[in-house]
């Protein structure tokens, strides 16, 4: 649906109020909102790469970006820094991030790469802005902090490192924020290669985007079986979100930066956004950073 190609489009989210999807290129260092009634995608240049993209109440956005957090008026193009972290790691830049049910902006960190697949190890950290702009470290030495979402009844969190090629459940305290206990849900299978985004269904099944495998996949957490796999036309599967006005339709993102001449011969719409439709199943309304 989205034909503007994006070096490395991420972190899909549906913005009803907008009726729009709002996504990043990370690599391009773009904030993008695309319109499904006109088919144009606008876009706001920012100074860094940018991970991850998230609503706040009081309108416009939160964004992760270099190993700053920060608020981004959309009308003026005005970005606001909050907090800086990891300035001792200046390899290290934000990636994925999302608003927990409480209105507090979950996003983590990775190394970027010193050499084509080369980057340190362990560099990772997953953070928690709070609404009055303090901020806890809830998990240290990750890899790449990725993909995330919450069970329904609000009592697990969800996360993924890239690297562990697993999804792992932590106990979840909706009350303080805090996240504990960590298990297995499912370690993915060679073919659908690595896991990277992730959102949950109105069933409480979790939909995972598999970079370079080609396709987003369901699980089902409480037994850790794959229960569904959907096939895209683009390798680099980067992420995926519910939208639409009944949160019926999924977007899923995808990159082409990775991929050598030929591969882009073979795969002329890598880096577009695909629509899928007739899944059966919903999505939930994405939460609001409450500051």
């Amino acid at each position: 649906v989205v034909k503007e190609k994006n070096r490395m489009g991420e972190c899909p989210v549906w913005e009803e109020r907008e009726n729009a999807l709002v996504y990043v290129d990370i690599n391009s260092q773009k904030v993008c909102r695309w319109s499904p009634v006109t088919c144009d995608v606008q876009s706001v240049s920012v100074d860094a790469r940018v991970g991850s993209v998230a609503l706040r109440q009081s309108g416009d956005y939160i964004i992760a970006l270099g190993t700053r957090l920060a608020f981004l008026d959309w009308d003026t193009q005005a970005v606001t820094t909050v907090l800086e972290l990891e300035q001792d790691k200046p390899n290290n830049r934000f990636n994925d991030g999302k608003v927990d049910p409480k209105g507090r902006f979950f996003a983590g960190t990775m190394a970027e790469e010193t050499a084509p697949g080369v980057r340190a190890r362990w560099q990772g950290a997953l953070y928690t802005l709070y609404p009055d702009y303090s901020v806890v470290k809830q998990l240290d030495q990750l890899d790449i902090s990725n993909g995330l979402d919450w069970s329904l009844d609000q009592r697990t969190f969800f996360h993924i490192d890239s690297l562990t090629y697993a999804v792992h459940a932590f106990s979840y305290n909706v009350h303080s924020g805090k996240i504990a206990c960590p298990k297995l849900v499912y370690r993915l299978e060679e073919e659908e290669r690595m896991p990277d985004g992730m959102c949950i269904d109105t069933e409480g099944k979790l939909w995972v985007a598999c970079i370079d495998g080609s396709r987003v996949i369901r699980i089902d957490p409480e037994t850790g079986k794959r229960i569904q796999t959907v096939m895209l036309p683009a390798s680099r599967i980067t992420s995926c979100c519910f939208g639409g006005k009944d949160y019926s339709e999924m977007y899923v993102t995808s990159a082409y930066d990775g991929l050598d001449e030929a591969a882009l011969a073979k795969e002329p719409q890598a880096g577009e956004i695909f629509k899928i439709t007739g899944l059966g199943v919903k999505g939930i309304p994405q939460n609001f950073y409450a500051a």
